[in-house]
C-alpha cells in the first residue's frame, strides 16, 4: 500500500468507531449485555488508550533510523483494571482517537516507501516493519467496532 493508502485506512477507523456508538445513551454505553466481555464504553476506552501506544510504536521506528527501537507491550487487561473505563467520557475518548489519528495520518502521508520498511523489534512478537505497526493499529480498531454492533444488537438499539 503507498503511504496515503496507509492513512486514509488508519484515519478511517475514526469514523467507523464514532458510528458505532452514535445515539447510545450512557446506560447503554456502560452495559454488559454479553457475559464475560466489555461494555461499549470500556472498548471505547481501551481504544483510546491503546492508540496513543501504537503511535508510540510508529514514533519510535521513526525516529530511531540509526538503531532498531524496542516495542513494548501492553497488557489490555491490566488497562481495563486500573484505568476506571467506567468512568470515562464517551466523547472525550472518541475525542482522543480521532484527534490521534487525524494526527498521525499527516505523519503516514508523508513517508516514503523505504521509511515503511524501517523495523522495530516487539519485546514479544519480534522484529516489525512500521507498515506493519500501521497495519496493526488500522486493524486494532476494525477488530473491535463489530463487538459494539453486537452489543448494540443485544441491546435491542
Amino acid at each position: 500500500m503507498t503511504p496515503t493508502e496507509l492513512a486514509d485506512n488508519y484515519l478511517a477507523g475514526a469514523a467507523a468507531l464514532r458510528s458505532a456508538v452514535a445515539g447510545m445513551t450512557r446506560e447503554q454505553l456502560v452495559a454488559r449485555p454479553i457475559p464475560g466481555k466489555w461494555s461499549t464504553l470500556e472498548v471505547v476506552a481501551h481504544l483510546a488508550d491503546f492508540d496513543p501506544i501504537l503511535i508510540d510504536r510508529m514514533k519510535r521506528i521513526l525516529a530511531y533510523t540509526s538503531d532498531v527501537p524496542l516495542l513494548l507491550v501492553a497488557d489490555e487487561e491490566l488497562y481495563a483494571k486500573e484505568m476506571n473505563y467506567h468512568d470515562r467520557d464517551v466523547e472525550e475518548e472518541l475525542a482522543v482517537v480521532e484527534s490521534l489519528r487525524r494526527h498521525m495520518a499527516r505523519i503516514i502521508r508523508g513517508l516514503t516507501p523505504e521509511q515503511l520498511q524501517l523495523v522495530g523489534c516487539h519485546n514479544k512478537r519480534g522484529l516489525m516493519t512500521l507498515e506493519k505497526v500501521i497495519q496493526m493499529a488500522t486493524n486494532h480498531l476494525t477488530h473491535h467496532v463489530p463487538f459494539i454492533a453486537e452489543k448494540r444488537k443485544a441491546l435491542g438499539v
